[in-house]
């Protein structure tokens, strides 16, 4: 992208001295670069990457898999030279930062100025930074930010001002170290009491109070700058199943969850909400297809897109979590999540070889360049709204 400026400043400088020279000639500013101009500026291999969003370990490619995923291991902290040309090879739309790849203020800060230098297109820079505890900034000892005990205390409050507030106080401090994207709010509805993973991170077991507090929070993040993106689609509140560990699953009909599940997220993508995030739950009752959601056209096209209505950005949950490994490879479920209609992949569990076979997918006609250029378009939009590009 940054190149792609230079030479449009350089034609229009060169045409300035061929009209002449004239004391009195006032220098033309450089028309900024639309969407269109950006898309049909790159090749597939740059369109490709900017449906990607990794761990910034990804970039080390000496690092094994099984310490990218790991978030008990040493992280990446700073961008080396070989991770400078990985980047190069590989030109991925973003990174989402865990705790193992913060020290501190100033190290993160640093981390994330240089990863952006690096990128021909402006990335996004994504955490996992809802409030109680998922929040890598929050719970990390050098940093000093505000508090919050779950969504769950939120939403027992009543009053969606409190959300609001939580949004626009997380937005505020994680957008001082370079971060542009939270993965928050939760749009799910607490509604089963075995559900582990999820619990006090959604707002209310009440769809209702889910679904104020949601809207409300989104509006907080918009008014400090950061994009949100709402999860998990089409709802992880009635599992009782981590997908970080296993397939997870449920039995509702779709009318139970038009009346339930989808009143937050009809709610968060009526706010605006930047992404929404599709999880790796069978939903049997409500697609055939026997597919976790991610990657399941009947959920992600049909239902999100078609019955629902959205048309933004729509963006996997982790492809490393063992609700899809254990069952598909990278190459296999990257592949599987663009022909579904999602747009960006993922943290996918080896990244480069999914890159590979999306670009591979796009040459050999299974995945079309028009289909390729739907999920950039919308990446892009979404970037420039951000002023990302």
């Amino acid at each position: 992208m940054k190149k792609v400026i230079d030479k449009t400043i350089l034609a229009v400088l060169v045409a300035s001295l061929l009209t002449g020279c004239a004391a009195n000639t006032v220098p033309t500013a450089a028309p900024a670069l639309t969407v269109e101009d950006t898309l049909a500026g790159i090749s597939v291999r740059e369109k490709v990457g900017q449906l990607f969003i990794i761990r910034p370990d990804s970039l080390d490619l000496a690092l094994s898999q099984e310490n990218i995923n790991d978030s008990k291991t040493e992280g990446s902290t700073k961008l080396t030279d070989a991770m400078k040309k990985t980047l190069e090879q590989y030109p991925v739309g973003g990174v989402a930062v865990f705790k193992k790849n913060v020290v501190d203020p100033k190290q993160l800060t640093a981390f994330i100025k240089d990863l952006q230098a690096a990128s021909q297109i402006t990335l996004f820079t994504g955490i996992d930074e809802e409030g109680g505890r998922v929040a890598r900034l929050a719970n990390h000892a050098e940093f000093i930010t505000p508090q919050y005990d779950s969504a769950a205390a939120v939403g027992e409050t009543g009053d969606s001002k409190n959300a609001k507030e939580m949004g626009a106080s997380i937005g505020g401090y994680i957008s001082e170290y370079g971060l542009n994207l939270d993965f928050a709010p939760d749009a799910d509805v607490n509604t089963n009491p075995d559900n582990t993973v999820i619990g006090d991170r959604a707002f209310s077991s009440d769809p209702a109070v889910a679904a104020d507090m949601v809207a409300a929070a989104i509006e907080g993040f918009h008014s400090s700058g950061v994009m949100c993106c709402i999860k998990h689609f089409p709802g992880h509140g009635d599992t009782d199943t981590d997908t970080h560990y296993g397939c997870a699953t449920t039995t509702k009909t779709w009318d139970e969850m038009l009346a339930c599940e989808m009143l937050p997220f009809k709610a968060g993508i009526a706010a605006g909400t930047d992404m929404v995030m599709s999880a790796h739950i069978t939903v049997p009752n409500v697609t055939s297809d026997g597919l976790p959601a991610s990657i399941s056209n009947e959920m992600i096209t049909d239902k999100l897109r078609g019955e629902i209505g959205y048309d933004g950005v729509v963006i996997t949950d982790a492809l490393a979590m063992e609700a899809i490994t254990d069952f598909f490879s990278s190459e296999e479920s990257a592949v599987m999540a663009i022909q579904a209609g999602a747009d960006i992949l993922l943290l996918p569990e080896n990244f480069t070889n999914a890159f590979d076979a999306v670009v591979a997918a796009v040459e050999n006609g299974t995945i079309t360049e028009a289909r390729l250029d739907e999920s950039v378009a919308r990446i892009l939009t979404l970037k420039a709204k951000y002023n990302l590009m």
